[in-house]
């Protein structure tokens, strides 16, 4: 059976208590898990230990906790203490977000997110086996140090988000498994191909990586609003934020939709680009409407074969009314 997670708006909610409290509800309506993005807003790490305290049994991790602005040391020590913190509850997703969070946020360049996410990858996982950790890598040199503190029974998982054919082959090769999000239904086929070509080239089982999807939901009393919340979402992210999602979203047979949604966005139509989502997109993308509705097109995402877990993720523009509303109708 598909696990049913739950993708919190960290940086989006009027206050961190806004936030815990939604983690708070997500375990008591049955999701599996808890999943905290990491931005321009509140850091992700003091909303899952925050969380982790005010919480018992769901799931709690990253997706994504991006490779530039913490070392692969400190990542391994900050999955060490959430696992310990949350008592083994912990999962790490961590990848290379884009280069404009990287460079205009973060002030690094973004240079080579493929190469830089294997090898925080790999320390990562030497840091939480408790061995000695000597590495040398095209960006990372590591020699003499080992993890200080007991290390973690079981390890955390790590995990790898990525959108590109490369991209979701190296986390079949390295990671635990692997975040997609920016996804028709019909899209994700090529890409879970990918991720299999990946784990036979680590010489790894398929079957051994945990796929996790994450889905723009809304489901409203009002439907109408509750669609258009979702379209203005999948807009921002086409035309929004730089070109790698508009060239996902070609790749999976949208070229001529994905150009127009950026170009539209760029020219400062935004109205426009959102209507061409609601147009062209609106039976492929997200699951919005009434909560018959759009249980029924979680549904659709929910019954795909070779995903583990769907996460219910919210539009940037819903409020914590919304994201309650939402979360409530989409329970497992």
């Amino acid at each position: 059976m598909t696990d049913r997670d739950v993708f919190l708006p960290v940086g989006a909610q009027p206050t961190l208590e806004d936030l815990v409290e939604q983690a708070v509800t997500a375990e008591e309506l049955g999701y599996d898990r808890a999943w905290f993005p990491e931005t321009w807003g509140r850091d992700a790490v003091t909303a899952m230990a925050t969380a982790a305290e005010r919480t018992d049994e769901i799931g709690i991790g990253t997706s994504i906790a991006n490779i530039y602005s913490r070392s692969p040391a400190l990542l391994g020590q900050t999955a060490a203490t959430l696992q310990e913190a949350t008592d083994g509850r912990f999962r790490l997703g961590v990848g290379p977000s884009g280069p404009i969070v990287i460079e205009n946020w973060h002030g690094m360049e973004f240079g080579n997110p493929l190469r830089r996410t294997r090898e925080t990858v790999e320390i990562v996982k030497r840091v939480l086996s408790g061995d000695p950790v000597s590495y040398d890598g095209e960006y990372f040199d590591l020699e003499g140090f080992r993890l200080r503190c007991d290390v973690p029974e079981p390890a955390p998982p790590v995990d790898a988000s990525g959108l590109g054919p490369k991209a979701v082959e190296l986390a079949g090769r390295f990671a635990d498994g692997w975040h997609a999000v920016s996804y028709t239904r019909d899209g994700l086929t090529e890409r879970l191909a990918d991720l299999r070509r990946g784990a036979e080239l680590g010489d790894r089982d398929p079957n051994d990586l945990r796929v996790t999807v994450s889905v723009s939901c809304c489901a409203l009393e009002d439907g109408e609003r509750a669609r258009e919340l979702v379209a203005q979402h999948t807009a921002f992210y086409i035309g929004g934020m730089g070109t790698f999602y508009r060239d996902n979203l070609a790749r999976q047979g949208y070229e001529t939709v994905a150009n127009e949604i950026y170009e539209r966005w760029q020219d400062g139509e935004k109205e426009r680009a959102t209507a061409i989502v609601r147009e062209e997109l609106r039976d492929q993308m997200g699951a919005a409407g009434t909560s018959d509705e759009a249980r029924e097109q979680l549904r659709q995402y929910l019954d795909l074969d070779g995903l583990d877990a769907v996460n219910v993720s919210f539009p940037r523009g819903a409020g914590p009314e919304e994201v309650h509303e939402t979360m409530t109708a989409l329970a497992p």
